[in-house]
Parts: C-alpha cells; sequence; structure tokens
C-alpha cells in the first residue's frame, strides 16, 4: 500500500478555514466498475484512520478503498492508492481536497472491479470523480474563527434579545430559563464589536456579553 504525506506550504492559516458540513456517501458506476465516495469530518489523525478502517470493514470484499486526508492541525496531507496503479487513484483524491481547499475531512473512494480495465487515464477520472461527488453531497462550509458568549438578561428582555442575536447571523448554542434568562450563543469575531454596540444602545448599558472561548463555527 503506497503512502504519502506532505506538509503544506508555509504557516497554517490564521483565521477562517474551509471543510464539509457533514458526512456523506455517493456512488456511481463506470464501464461495471462500481465506485462509492464516502466523506466525514475529522479533526485528528486517529479520527481520521479511524475512518478508514470502519470503511475498509464496511466494504471488506471491495477491490479497493482508496483514501485521502487533510488535516488543519500540522497541515497535513496524506493518502493511499491500496494497490491501484501508483498515481492514478489516491494523489486524484487528495488533489480534489486541494483544490477544493478543504481541511480536517476525510475521504474513501471504494471500487469493485467491473471487469472491464480503465486505463490510467480513466482511473484517474474515476477516482477524482468519486472523490468530488462525495464532496458535494457534504456540502462545503467556511469556518470562521469565533467566541462563545453568555449574556443574561430578564425575561422581558428575551425576545428582544433573541431578534438582535439572530439579526447578526450569530448560532444560538443553549439557553437556561431560572430566574433570569442566560443566552450562550456564537458569533464571529469580525462583528462582536457591532455587536457589543449595538447591545449597549438598545438595552441602555443594562446587558453585557462574556466571552467563555474561543472556536470555529460556520456562518
Amino acid at each position: 500500500m503506497a503512502v504519502a504525506v506532505f506538509c503544506m506550504e508555509g504557516c497554517a492559516r490564521v483565521g477562517e478555514y474551509r471543510t464539509i458540513k457533514q458526512p456523506a456517501r455517493a456512488e456511481f458506476i463506470e464501464k461495471r466498475s462500481r465506485f462509492i465516495g464516502t466523506i466525514t469530518p475529522v479533526s485528528t489523525e486517529e479520527a481520521a484512520l479511524d475512518f478508514i478502517k470502519q470503511i475498509k470493514q464496511e466494504f471488506w470484499d471491495a477491490t479497493h478503498n482508496v483514501y485521502a486526508y487533510v488535516l488543519k492541525e500540522g497541515q497535513i496531507r496524506r493518502y493511499s492508492d491500496d494497490g491501484e496503479p501508483k498515481g492514478t487513484a489516491g494523489v486524484p483524491v487528495l488533489d480534489v481536497l486541494l483544490k477544493e481547499e478543504l481541511v480536517n475531512c476525510a475521504v474513501v473512494v471504494t471500487r469493485y472491479f467491473g471487469g472491464i480495465m480503465l486505463g490510467a487515464g480513466g482511473l484517474v477520472r474515476a477516482y477524482s470523480h468519486g472523490a468530488k461527488i462525495a464532496v458535494d453531497a457534504a456540502q462545503v462550509v467556511t469556518m470562521k474563527p469565533c467566541y462563545l458568549c453568555k449574556i443574561i438578561c430578564e425575561y422581558s428582555q428575551y425576545d428582544m434579545l433573541n431578534n438582535m442575536i439572530q439579526k447578526h447571523g450569530c448560532t444560538v448554542e443553549n439557553v437556561e430559563f431560572t430566574d433570569k434568562v442566560s443566552v450562550y450563543y456564537l458569533i464571529s469575531k469580525d462583528i462582536i464589536g457591532k455587536f457589543d454596540k449595538q447591545l449597549n444602545e438598545n438595552f441602555f448599558g443594562t446587558l453585557k456579553a462574556t466571552i467563555l472561548s474561543e472556536n470555529f463555527a460556520a456562518f
């Protein structure tokens, strides 16, 4: 099994990055060979390898289980031809992830040989297509640096606050209703100044947002 490792040039990307929204699967037939593209979000190499192992167990009787994955942490790229001629399988799958500028995802393109040889060019096209339809099914999202914040308000203020949060495109993570209302939300770093200014104006300085942590989220 051919395995190669590369590191992306330059420093790790600062700020937003592109990845996939959800696990997905898509398939097609090419000259009686069945190609199945399966993709999932991952954030560690361990998670990527566990996913690959799972797919290999699921399609244990397949002719090939070609894979590639790209991780943001460490800027690592890995691929495997899994027995296909060198350069015809793993590299084309990896190239799809790189052209889409995706990180933190792993894809396996499974092949059941149909009895007709595809040739080197045919294999490249087939494995590229298998990866691309999996990516399309998973949906690409842009993850932006954000803060997890908390605001405690009165019940009488909650509807107005919630509308303001939604208007700014923030994502509400949780709401706790006790003697007061505690709203936990994710807000993009590039609008937090504008949001806090409007919060102060709308509620005459009676409400204050507390930053709890830093994260990434799709907005």
